[in-house]
């Protein structure tokens, strides 16, 4: 089988270095060049015709987003953000996954860690890049060739805004989403297209570091009727909500007399992740007394596919991405053809996701 051909793009001549011998220990993987900034790029992507490219989000001349916007209308391809842990680089982050990146990794603060699970991380999320398929990539293509729509602006004098403060309601029900390669704009997408009446309670985990959910949870705060907030240990579900997990803790809901409240944990990773879609399903599975629903969303692997299989068996409805919607359909495809956890009824594109999350609100 023929290796993937990776573009490194990165500014720092040592992550270049670092970023080469990593890819290349994989016997998968060849690296035909490095460029130092977007001009460089450019060119040797014509020369080289990589498969992926590993960007870099912060760079001289023109940063990583401006360069994967001109790259996706033209030429689109499978590429990797490389993103510093903080807000700034947080926050272009979101960007350039809503312009197409398929994923992101963050640069590591210990560079002893670069030889051990950051080379795991970033050589499984180039693999899974280069297996995205061309129809997919053509459709972010079109997606950004159409004239771009006003930022979303958060509605002010509906009920489910009026309702979402520190006086709202405890969540009589609630919904929980978990995803990962891809999930952050499907979920976005997903919840735009939600009408909501200020009764929603909606619990997410994502593969995601710290920083990086505080960023997201305020981005999607400022394009929804309702308060999108990190979620926070011991604190009541509350109706006209929506509560992210944060990076690198899991997050699981509780029953109390009141309703639920969340739970947040530095237990060990679960699926070689934390925050892990199967802990906040399996809390779900146990305490939502069929006052719950549970979606998986895009992503690699099958982290939470199986525990949706559990939600279901308590008795509580589930739902799946559907395949030609997502980017990666490794956790919707493992609950859906290897668990048995989804009806096919209810394995859904997008705006099926978001009618489902409509019904059980009202």
């Amino acid at each position: 089988m023929d290796k993937i051909k990776v573009l490194i793009v990165d500014d720092s001549k040592l992550i270049r270095d670092i970023l080469t011998s990593l890819l290349s220990s994989d016997a998968r993987i060849q690296v035909v060049g490095t460029a130092e900034d977007p001009y460089d790029a450019r060119q040797k992507i014509k020369d080289l015709n990589p498969d992926v490219l590993t960007l870099d989000v912060e760079m001289p001349k023109m940063n990583g987003v401006a360069f994967l916007k001109n790259l996706m209308r033209l030429r689109p391809m499978p590429v990797v953000m490389i993103s510093t842990l903080t807000s700034e680089g947080s926050q272009i982050t979101m960007q350039a996954l809503e312009l197409g990146a398929i994923d992101f990794v963050a640069k590591p603060n210990d560079l002893s860690r670069i030889m051990g699970e950051y080379s795991q991380e970033i050589i499984s999320k180039v693999i899974t890049a280069a297996g995205v398929s061309q129809q997919k990539l053509t459709a972010i293509q079109q997606k950004l060739t159409q004239p771009e729509a006003p930022e979303p602006v958060k509605p002010l004098s509906t009920q489910a805004a009026i309702s979402a403060d520190s006086n709202a309601k405890p969540a009589k029900k609630i919904i929980a989403i978990g995803g990962s390669t891809g999930s952050l704009e499907a979920l976005r997408e997903l919840l735009v297209a939600v009408n909501f009446t200020g009764k929603e309670a909606i619990v997410v985990a994502l593969h995601l570091p710290g920083r990086f959910t505080e960023s997201y949870a305020k981005r999607l705060d400022g394009q929804l009727p309702c308060v999108v907030k990190e979620a926070q240990h011991g604190e009541p579900i509350r109706e006209g909500h929506i509560y992210i997990a944060p990076g690198g803790q899991h997050l699981e809901v509780r029953k109390r007399a009141f309703g639920f409240e969340n739970v947040i944990t530095d237990e060990a990773p679960v699926n070689l992740h934390r925050p892990s879609v199967e802990v906040l399903f399996d809390s779900v599975a146990k305490h939502g007394e069929g006052n719950a629903i549970a979606m998986i969303l895009t992503g690699m692997g099958k982290d939470g596919s199986e525990a949706l299989a559990r939600v279901r068996s308590a008795g509580m409805r589930t739902f799946a991405q559907n395949e030609a919607s997502s980017v990666v359909w490794g956790m919707p495809g493992a609950a859906v053809n290897e668990f048995n956890a989804v009806a096919p009824a209810d394995v859904l594109d997008l705006q099926g996701l978001a009618s489902a999350v409509s019904k059980f609100g009202r």
